[in-house]
């Protein structure tokens, strides 16, 4: 077994959500989401685990989350921090909202020298989704890879959501489209786009596989990001539109991987009865231990 790494976002307060959602309790004993993750990458064969966190709730978080994982997996952290910028750059007065899922990524680069899965730290994959990745770096590739789900299996009934819509090609990755306000209809999934989906498309759920050559490339895009729209306050550099960019300059060829694990979160508060309902559901059938550490 390689080493590889699980790089966990958990930096964001959720602005739907309306608390610290990272944080929340899902399973029979506190479990978090990110629990149940670190879980499945623990058995996956994952050696080290990284969270980027903000470090205003370092304490808390140490305290309600990584404690825990002491003796089962090594575990770092990097901070997201709105002043943590190339040199000749500053964040613009008044600026609040954090600089994206790229940026987020990048404050790792110097924990990681190894093949690297991402995953939000408020999504539930399942455990076959983390399995597949580590399998695909234990093979010795060094291609970027990407786990796609099902789009109807992602969707909240409490209201629209936002999803990457991928196109993919011989197994391939061409294309990922951040398509806003997707909901369930009657015979189809509606969005603010004028397109047909019937829900059986793939989409991106941030749980992409990486190797330390990412960090070159985010280097060199951030500060082309900044130059354009670094003056702006709701500006963000994401790591899809990374993604898109080294695909269509023909750089990095990103594999796609399929898993037919459930995937749940909790975007909206009420999503979260829910989450508990599927978590027992899985601790029930035996997939997972009543308590997990």
């Amino acid at each position: 077994m390689n080493n590889i790494t699980l790089l966990v976002m958990a930096a964001g307060m959720g602005s739907r959500y309306g608390g610290l959602k990272q944080l929340d309790a899902v399973g029979p004993n506190g479990e978090t989401i990110i629990d149940y993750s670190v879980y499945d990458a623990i058995q996956a064969g994952f050696n080290k685990v990284v969270f980027i966190i903000r470090k205003d709730f370092e304490d808390q978080f140490k305290t309600q989350i990584t404690e825990k994982y002491a003796g089962h997996i090594q575990v770092e952290f990097a901070f997201q921090e709105l002043n943590a910028l190339p040199n000749r750059f500053q964040c613009p007065e008044g600026r609040e909202k954090p600089w994206g899922t790229g940026h987020a990524i990048l404050t790792a680069a110097d924990l990681i020298q190894e093949p690297f899965v991402v995953i939000n730290g408020d999504d539930y994959y399942g455990g076959e989704s983390f399995k597949v990745v580590a399998n695909y770096y234990n093979n010795g590739t060094d291609n970027f890879s990407m786990v796609a789900f099902q789009l109807d299996k992602t969707l909240s009934i409490f209201g629209g959501v936002t999803r990457g819509l991928c196109t993919v090609e011989k197994g391939s990755l061409s294309m990922v489209v951040e398509t806003e306000n997707l909901q369930k209809a009657e015979n189809e999934v509606t969005s603010d786009r004028k397109i047909n989906l019937d829900g059986s498309e793939p989409v991106s759920m941030n749980m992409w596989g990486f190797t330390p050559v990412l960090f070159d490339y985010l280097n060199e895009m951030i500060i082309e990001f900044l130059e354009k729209e670094g003056n702006e306050m709701k500006s963000e550099f994401l790591i899809p539109s990374v993604i898109n960019t080294l695909i269509q300059s023909g750089r990095e060829p990103v594999h796609v991987l399929k898993s037919s694990s459930s995937w749940f979160g909790v975007t909206y508060k009420e999503d979260k009865p829910y989450v508990m309902g599927e978590i027992l559901k899985l601790v029930d059938r035996g997939i997972y231990p009543q308590k997990l550490f």
